[in-house]
């Protein structure tokens, strides 16, 4: 578990959501961020799916703890519209930024809670965060994912990306990594989809895109694309990330998000070092990336009170 392996995660994510967010949704919306997807200096700009995966390790580096409390304010502060915001999730923080419970706030759009990607999407802080504690790692994700989505499957997704992180962070073997997380996965839409993944991996099978995405999935709901973006990164795990890439955006659909959840786990198997560095190079605050990954792994490390840098 190594800092090259964290920030691996961390830059991973950033990159396949900054590199996918160009070719997400219709002829409108990618025209749209053509004209809001950069920055003033002409770095390519992430969306939320980096916005809040950045929250939650803020958040943790600086109270040492998970509190969703905290968390709940960080995301109703960082939100922008012109990061991508899903229109539920948009609503819900409007409300917690005007001083809405998260508890009452989170089913405020849908009653039973959202089950869309969203929790799952930041969720790979949580296994970096976690990855020497296992046992704790479920309630957690599950509780990082309840601020804004807190419906049954949209907790799974976070769970299942917390897992899938956590144990890439330990072994770049795709079977064990599969293994290991859908034993912590037990609603029927993903162990479904996992045992199509699993029977993929064994065989040998490369599906074609349109394969993956008729079995898989590549929507907004965290059933139809967390398996999927699992899939692919343990799929290309020993090869570039830029081919990785090129799949997911050839599966489309919600390619930000599918980018961003496969390229931690691929981050967290194969560290910062095997990324693409001249595309690194092109992203924005990438030194904020790299400052929050090393102080997760201080924190993870146990080392707070050796002067981990934001830690309390």
């Amino acid at each position: 578990m190594t800092l090259d392996r964290y920030k691996g995660c961390l830059l991973g994510l950033a990159l396949g959501d900054a590199l996918g967010a160009p070719h997400e949704g219709g002829p409108v919306e990618r025209l749209l961020w053509r004209l809001i997807g950069k920055t003033r200096d002409g770095k390519m700009r992430w969306t939320d799916d980096t916005q809040m995966a950045l929250d939650i390790a803020e958040s943790l580096t600086t109270l040492g703890a998970l509190h969703a409390d905290d968390l709940a304010r960080r995301f109703a502060a960082s939100y922008r519209w012109s990061r991508g915001y899903g229109p539920g999730v948009a609503r819900v923080l409007k409300r917690i930024a005007r001083g809405a419970d998260w508890r009452q706030a989170n089913r405020s759009v849908f009653p039973a809670g959202s089950f869309g990607n969203g929790g799952a999407m930041r969720a790979p802080v949580i296994g970096l965060h976690y990855s020497g504690r296992l046992d704790e790692l479920v309630a957690a994700a599950r509780l990082s994912a309840s601020v804004t989505h807190a419906h049954p499957l949209g907790m799974e997704g976070a769970v299942l990306l917390a897992f899938a992180t956590a144990l890439a962070l330990r072994t770049s073997n795709p079977m064990e990594i599969l293994q290991g997380t859908s034993a912590n996965c037990a609603l029927p839409p993903f162990t479904s989809r996992l045992a199509i993944t699993a029977h993929w991996l064994q065989s040998g099978a490369e599906p074609t895109s349109r394969d993956v995405v008729r079995k898989l999935g590549n929507g907004i709901a965290a059933s139809a694309s967390c398996v999927t973006a699992l899939y692919i990164a343990l799929r290309f795990m020993g090869r570039p990330f830029q081919e990785m890439l090129a799949f997911i955006v050839d599966c489309g659909g919600d390619v930000d998000t599918l980018g961003a959840m496969a390229g931690a786990v691929w981050g967290a198997a194969n560290g910062a070092a095997k990324l693409p560095q001249e595309q690194l190079e092109k992203i924005e605050q990438c030194d904020r990336l790299e400052a929050a990954a090393s102080a997760l792994h201080c924190l993870a490390s146990r080392k707070k009170q050796s002067g981990c840098p934001g830690s309390k």
